[in-house]
């Protein structure tokens, strides 16, 4: 899809608001998902609260909100614990284990006292907006921008190969032809294709010849373990500038937005990768860059520090340097393309949440991530049309994530009543209390056990 950007914000803040916002709205989403089933089904929500209003997964401890209103049966509220949200529904076992409700005679207003098949189309009302959400968005994406993509045989600079890459026997400007036999048609389809169906072997052409590179088991592992030094091989763009910082040395030496570096201390370069080794050798030292600016050449002179920081920023555009290949779709077209984006999304979701189990090479810990890892997803500098992508794919993160059938989601109760509708037997409302609580501690767990792996990430090297 087309980006975009729109420079409003930038930095890790404006990452951890676009967080909040897309999670806050995702789960009133769902939780009105499981709100419009129930209402429709003439059961009684007692409560819809945006984040928790008790110490997750401890209802009775901390118990107050921010913000809270009746209306009418239920009480809409603003919580304290933003890690999620819930509807309390009449009569049912679920997180805030309102254990002196159930034990009084079933109300025909309760959800105990509905059909089988209501109570699933309650229980699923969630997993079905967060999916409904993503299509949404998705037509909406493509409708407005519709859809850019830049072909191999446009990728005409080749690859950047980061410090693995190189290890395993790629080169900067090396053009990929294929992935594992497969002829790749898209540039962002490489790393899928290479991590999600374990493919070897890349064929790419150097100096005018093909060559075969075999990539060696354990190379995926050390590219999830090195996902925050490099990004294994890159789009390959010419050298211009972007924002400058003030009082550093690219500042000092007078470098301006928009300027390209021709040659570095004598070095001609044309693209980024070439001047980072090149700086390599020239820390601590006086260096001169010759720049074109507005179509004259310039010498700059100037310190450059030990830790070998210039101070801007890369101008990394593709539609400037690359013939993108623009798909736009009318109203009804993307209404297609948005259930196909969805489901196409679903599905490598899927995938890649099976390589935990089945890869040897993915390992459970380096993989999973918590609250900081859902923010580093997000653009530290705001765009619309990337904010609207990763709220999708966060909406179906969350729809997959409580398809789960571990109890205390909806997945477990999906399980129970599949069971029931199946067999004509209902589970007892003891059995369902004690996996419910089981279910939860195994949920608290694993959120703890998540976010100490972003801590020890962050902190922890």
């Amino acid at each position: 899809m087309q980006l975009q950007t729109v420079l409003l914000l930038s930095g890790g803040w404006v990452q951890a608001l676009q967080l909040l916002a897309a999670l806050s709205l995702l789960i009133l989403l769902h939780e009105f998902g499981h709100f419009f089933f129930a209402r429709l089904f003439k059961t009684r929500v007692e409560k819809f609260y945006l984040f928790f209003d008790f110490l997750f997964p401890f209802p009775g401890l901390f118990n107050f909100s921010l913000f809270k209103k009746k209306k009418g049966d239920t009480e809409y509220g603003l919580g304290w614990f933003p890690l999620g949200g819930y509807v309390k529904i009449a009569g049912m076992v679920d997180e805030s284990m309102d254990k002196e409700q159930m034990n009084q005679p079933p109300q025909p207003w309760e959800y105990r006292s509905k059909k089988a098949w209501q109570r699933l189309f309650i229980m699923l009302g969630g997993i079905i907006m967060n999916v409904l959400v993503a299509i949404g968005i998705y037509i909406a994406m493509f409708s407005i921008w519709g859809e850019s993509y830049l072909t191999m045989d446009n990728a005409r600079y080749g690859i950047v190969a980061d410090s693995l890459a190189q290890q395993v026997g790629f080169r900067d400007g090396d053009k990929i032809i294929s992935v594992g036999g497969k002829k790749i048609d898209h540039f962002n389809e490489i790393m899928g294709e290479f991590i999600f169906n374990d493919a070897k072997t890349f064929v790419v052409e150097r100096d005018g010849k093909q060559m075969d590179i075999n990539i060696p088991s354990g190379t995926i592992a050390q590219i999830i373990e090195a996902r925050k030094k490099g990004s294994f091989i890159s789009l390959r763009t010419p050298f211009l500038v972007g924002k400058v910082q003030n009082g550093t040395a690219a500042g000092k030496m007078g470098l301006q937005y928009g300027d390209s570096i021709v040659s570095f201390n004598g070095q001609p370069i044309a693209f980024f990768d070439q001047l980072e080794d090149l700086k390599q050798q020239a820390k601590g030292h006086e260096i001169t860059m010759m720049i074109m600016r507005e179509g004259k050449t310039l010498a700059l002179t100037g310190i450059l520090p030990e830790d070998g920081i210039l101070g801007f920023q890369a101008n990394i555009n593709p539609e400037r340097y690359f013939n993108l290949t623009t798909v736009h779709y009318n109203f009804f077209q993307s209404i297609g393309k948005g259930f196909i984006a969805t489901f196409e999304t679903f599905g490598k979701y899927i995938k890649q949440f099976k390589l935990m189990f089945t890869s040897p090479e993915v390992k459970f810990s380096k993989s999973v991530g918590g609250i900081v890892s859902f923010g580093q997803m997000f653009d530290p500098v705001f765009s619309w049309a990337s904010f609207l992508q990763l709220t999708a794919f966060v909406s179906i993160i969350l729809a997959f994530m409580n398809l789960l059938p571990i109890p205390g989601l909806d997945g477990g109760y999906v399980l129970f009543l599949i069971f029931e509708l199946i067999t004509g037997k209902k589970v007892s409302d003891t059995v369902m209390e004690r996996a419910t609580t089981v279910g939860l501690v195994l949920l608290l767990a694993l959120m703890v056990y998540a976010n100490g792996m972003d801590i020890f990430r962050l902190f922890g090297k």
